[in-house]
């Protein structure tokens, strides 16, 4: 598919791929319902029915952590995520942030400034942000994501989809990762099959994350 640019273009989901939104939802959601943590199990299907929710209820709660408990500027990386990411801007890739935070009225204000506010804590490079759910509508290479209906529709629209491992899309087939290095290694794969030359950091110059407050402080 044609981009924008010249680089290689990855589209890059965050909850569930480089945020985990799960843990965090359950905690705040365990601490609102007077809840055992342990009610609440990590290992959940997509539209939380372990948990006893229905479509009403997940939104009451989604809503409630986005806007009063601001859950979405406070989520733990996923382990390598930044690491993997700044590792493939250095090598050529064009970091491209696909999301769909804005999904649930009256709470976009919040949901977009702590993104934003998370990505540069979490040191997360990315060079665009979009909000939209029809991800296949944004030009990219290949993409990372780990919502199954997000799979199927890019698949559908003929685009290259890679399953960030979880506990809710493991009946999918196809290319799928368990880490963020193996992310890396299948974005290296497919840079070479699309004839772009990946810059690949040498062993023991892996990237500073720091480097940002650097800039800050040199600007």
């Amino acid at each position: 598919m044609a981009t924008t640019t010249s680089a290689f273009v990855l589209g890059v989901d965050l909850d569930g791929v480089c945020a985990d939104y799960t843990k965090a939802f359950r905690a705040f959601c365990a601490e609102r319902l007077n809840r055992d943590p342990e009610t609440l199990p990590l290992e959940r299907s997509w539209d939380f029915r372990e948990w006893g929710f229905d479509d009403e209820l997940f939104e009451e709660m989604h809503l409630a952590a986005i806007t009063e408990g601001r859950l979405l500027a406070n989520l733990e990386v996923i382990e390598g995520a930044a690491e993997s990411l700044w590792r493939l801007s250095d090598a050529g890739v064009w970091i491209r942030i696909v999301t769909h935070r804005l999904y649930v009225n009256w709470g976009h204000s919040a949901a977009a400034g702590d993104t934003v506010a998370w990505l540069d804590r979490a040191r997360i490079p990315y060079r665009d942000l979009c909000f939209l759910g029809a991800k296949s509508d944004v030009g990219a290479d290949a993409y990372i994501d780990d919502g199954a209906h997000n799979i199927e529709s890019l698949r559908a629209a003929g685009r290259t989809a890679i399953v960030f491992d979880q506990p809710y899309n493991r009946d999918l087939g196809g290319l799928r990762a368990n880490n963020w290095n193996e992310v890396e290694e299948i974005v290296y794969d497919l840079m070479t099959q699309a004839g772009v030359v990946a810059e690949r950091t040498f062993p023991g110059f892996d990237p500073d994350a720091a480097r940002l407050d650097r800039m800050k402080d040199q600007g």
